[in-house]
């Protein structure tokens, strides 16, 4: 469905008699709209100035977008007049809808109907603010705003009107070339929409604020879109549910959740995450300048020592690095600034060479590197109603010069956001230098631009069955269903006396664990006995368990560590797989990573590495090294299951996975299916 007529439309309807009409006229004269601009309401005779119609039949021709600003039925019927007439779009500004089902009993049945009087014609919303277009001076729009025209820029797309407005009012200097609310996104969701604004050419970046993804396919396809163009995206997402965590029955289950499906789709895809607002708009600034930062080994310059060692903290815990100065660079420093000066990254510069435009020059472009991705200038502006500061001016310059010596990319970053104006901050984006503000979020900016390659190339989710009532295997048979995609079980036998339960340990051997079936977390309930040797001790621990039937199985007795590895249905994201720290400790260690299926062992072996219990599977203080061929196979095992039931895979958890160091067993498996 193109949405080319809606976002750059030529001529506009603003249907409706409220100050929310009156307001997207208004906004309308002052971004300078050329086209023809259409009241309509059916008794008054003009609106803004403007003479009114008083239906759509009555219009000279056919608009191209309209703001429909009246009652949520009335919408309806509006939309059914501009749909006849071939209307390029609309804005559904009423709410009511599908978005209030708990508050109005047919806000369902309003939206289907809303759905067939749009058809083909593209709607936005409905309860949806509208866009304004800072490119070719469309605002429709029933509110003051901030933007103002601009010849290229970023997007940006947000489920939330409120959000959109403060977004408008940012004094960063980052030039924004569209502005798009989605509303409760009855048709138009927000990949269709990001998709239409990636593919104008004027469009440098796109940043999405996300409340909940819709179809998975279209947001592969968006970013697959992004990746095609070259043209980044990053996401804002809210919305955390502790819904399915309360409901969960296995520990995957309790430690995954949406938030851990939305961060790994957005890892897989290639788009950067952000944490806040001012995170946002400081990692979009950097991207409409320099794009996807090639690594995040950067360099620092201030003149100030407390400055440097700001800047040094700053790298604790985050994703960048300050790389060692080379031989070349000593030299050319030492060169510029003198012996008096100790040398680093991040450079204290001192006041040496302040107000020496060539010597500063010299400094900055001495600090260039090809394996510096980035350059940082850290300098606060002085407040322009209270000083003059023509010094200041001289570091741009030198700024200047020193890109055009060596064409390497550097932004000028103030330590607090009010310290770098807004008019310097639209001067240095002119001459190509990155304006960041505030030293946390610029460090969290370069990180995410230095991070944008997806996960998994080009390879599609597996996309989970519908929901609806589920069933627990049984230990035993979770265990024979998965070991058939070729998961290590222990060997074992399932019983239902204690002279069974005897018998089974001797024809194992050896120590045994003694189980009680049909019970989840079964370490809580005193279900699981282990390490237990001879006749007596196993009929006493059967005796011990409340359950009717019993699971024993050979006691796995060098294990070096304890995993976990679950797979969780998420509606909204796919299929998470969760690796982490397992055994009875799950949740309080909380040690864990989250991938998307389908994975690789690539991708396996990194997340294993980012745990914090890592040092342990390579051998830790003299213990041996794990099998990490026989753990990503495990892992592989319960992919393979999974991909087999995808229709009818709820949970499947193996906890732990004892891994030794030559194999990893699955010493406890639950499977949680759908029913048919």
């Amino acid at each position: 469905m193109a949405l080319d007529r809606l976002l750059r439309p030529r001529s506009i309807a603003v249907v409706g008699g409220g100050a929310w009409c009156a307001n997207v006229i208004r906004e309308c004269r002052k971004i300078g709209f050329g086209g023809a601009l259409w009241p309509v309401h059916p008794t008054k005779p003009e609106m803004g100035g403007l003479p009114a119609f008083a239906s759509i039949e009555d219009l000279p021709d056919v608009p191209d977008a309209s703001f429909v600003g009246v009652n949520r039925h009335a919408t309806v019927e509006v939309i059914t007049a501009l749909a006849r007439r071939g209307g390029g779009g609309a804005i559904c500004f009423a709410s009511g809808f599908q978005e209030a089902v708990a508050e109005l009993h047919d806000g369902a049945d309003l939206q289907a109907a809303l759905l067939q009087a749009a058809g083909d014609m593209p709607i936005l919303g409905p309860n949806c603010y509208g866009l304004i277009n800072g490119l070719d001076g469309i605002t429709l729009w029933p509110d003051h705003h901030g933007m103002v025209r601009v010849d290229r820029g970023v997007a940006v797309v947000t489920q939330s009107s409120n959000i959109a407005l403060n977004l408008t009012m940012q004094t960063r200097g980052l030039p924004l070339a569209y502005l798009v609310t989605a509303g409760n996104q009855a048709q138009t969701d927000l990949a269709a929409i990001g998709m239409a604004l990636l593919n104008d050419p004027r469009v440098t970046a796109l940043g999405l604020h996300i409340e909940g993804i819709g179809a998975l396919r279209r947001f592969e396809a968006l970013a697959a879109e992004a990746r095609r163009l070259g043209k980044p995206i990053i996401a804002l997402k809210v919305g955390a549910s502790d819904q399915a965590r309360i409901a969960a029955v296995s520990h995957t289950a309790s430690l995954a959740g949406s938030d851990a499906g939305a961060r790994a789709l957005l890892q897989r895809l290639g788009i950067g995450q952000v944490e806040s607002l001012s995170t946002f708009l400081e990692v979009l600034k950097l991207l409409h300048v320099t794009g996807p930062l090639p690594s995040n080994r950067i360099a620092s310059m201030s003149c100030s020592g407390g400055e440097a060692s700001l800047m040094a903290d700053m790298a604790v815990g985050r994703d960048v690095s300050f790389p060692a100065l080379n031989e070349r660079q000593v030299e050319q420093l030492r060169e510029a600034l003198g012996p008096k000066v100790a040398l680093a990254n991040p450079l204290d510069y001192h006041t040496y060479i302040w107000a020496d435009r060539a010597a500063m020059a010299a400094c900055f472009a001495a600090m260039l590197d090809d394996d510096i991705a980035l350059a940082l200038v850290v300098l606060d502006f002085p407040r322009p109603d209270r000083c003059t500061a023509p010094e200041w001016n001289l570091v741009i310059e030198a700024v200047g010069d020193a890109m055009a010596a060596k064409g390497r990319p550097i932004a000028i970053l103030s330590s607090l956001p009010e310290t770098l104006p807004e008019e310097i901050a639209e001067r240095l984006i002119a001459r190509g230098i990155v304006p960041l503000s505030g030293l946390n979020d610029a460090i969290d900016a370069i990180g995410i631009a230095a991070d944008l390659e997806p996960r998994v190339e080009a390879e599609p989710l597996l996309v989970p069955g519908p929901d609806g009532p589920s069933h627990i295997l049984d230990e035993a048979t979770a265990k024979s269903d998965l070991a058939s995609f070729g998961l290590a079980i222990p060997q074992g036998r399932a019983v239902s006396a204690a002279s069974e339960a005897a018998t089974a340990a001797r024809d194992i051997g050896g120590a045994v664990v003694v189980k009680g079936r049909g019970l989840t977390h079964k370490t809580e309930v005193g279900a699981v006995k282990v390490n237990v040797s001879g006749d007596a001790a196993v009929c006493d621990a059967v005796h011990s368990m409340a359950a009717a039937s019993f699971l024993i199985e050979e006691m796995i007795g060098d294990g070096v560590v304890e995993l976990l590895v679950g797979v969780v249905r998420d509606e909204a994201h796919g299929f998470v797989l969760t690796l982490g720290a397992g055994g009875t400790f799950a949740e309080l260690m909380n040690d864990t990573t989250h991938l998307l299926l389908p994975t690789h062992p690539a991708e396996i072996n990194a997340a294993l590495d980012g745990l914090r219990l890592a040092p342990q599977l390579q051998g830790y203080r003299g213990a041996p090294a794990v099998d990490r061929s026989a753990i990503v196979s495990a892992v592989l095992a319960v992919q393979d299951y999974v991909v087999a039931h995808a229709r009818a895979v709820f949970e499947v958890e193996v906890n732990p996975l004892i891994c030794t160091p030559t194999r990893a067993v699955a010493a406890d498996a639950l499977i949680r299916l759908r029913e048919t």
